[in-house]
């Protein structure tokens, strides 16, 4: 990889989401608290690397300006269809260009080797778990009893709910067993 290559990956995969992680972030610093309380892993999956060191950002974005530049650039004309689109969400071609824009996503994060796109190889299964001490532990310890090696593991919580939602990634193989001795154990599987 040529060190311009290397410059625009990284420019894509690192430090774009770095902006787009601050700005939607941004947007939090005034809204309403009863808002924030509606808050769920989605928002906290966006926002996560917002908390970064600022300093340090701000070298590396002055480092890499040009790339990461061109590449806001399309982004905002990607944002630009988007909002035009729900301007009139009634008007022809309208939720076509907003489904378009959603596939568009689906398609880009499908690309993301390994474990943290949507990588074939695995398969997920989503068990509620109880929001006591210990619960996300034991599930652990149950699964790794039958032998099952967890590929991925992604956790949602809403506050004030009382359960939470555990997505386990496995291999292909091993969902329908492990789904069926759950369920023995008094797991609640979801869907």
């Amino acid at each position: 990889m040529s060190p311009e290559d290397h410059d625009r990956g990284v420019a894509l995969v690192s430090h774009v989401p770095q902006v787009v992680s601050t700005l939607m972030a941004r947007r939090l610093t005034d809204a309403p608290a009863a808002s924030l309380n509606l808050a769920g892993q989605g928002l906290r999956d966006v926002t996560r690397v917002a908390a970064s060191d600022p300093e340090l950002w701000v070298q590396i974005l002055g480092a890499n300006a040009a790339p990461v530049r061109e590449i806001l650039t399309a982004y905002r004309d990607d944002l630009d269809r988007f909002i035009t689109a729900l301007g009139d969400p009634a008007a022809p071609g309208a939720r076509r260009r907003v489904a378009e824009e959603l596939a568009g996503g689906n398609a880009g994060v499908s690309r993301l080797p390994g474990k943290h796109g949507h990588d074939r190889r695995f398969v997920s299964l989503t068990v509620m778990v109880d929001d006591t001490p210990g619960q996300i532990a034991r599930l652990l310890n149950e699964i790794g009893a039958l032998g099952v090696n967890v590929e991925d593991l992604r956790l949602e919580h809403s506050p004030g709910a009382e359960l939470g939602l555990a997505e386990i990634s496995v291999l292909p193989e091993a969902v329908t067993r492990l789904t069926e001795e759950l369920a023995a154990r008094g797991w609640r599987i979801a869907g």
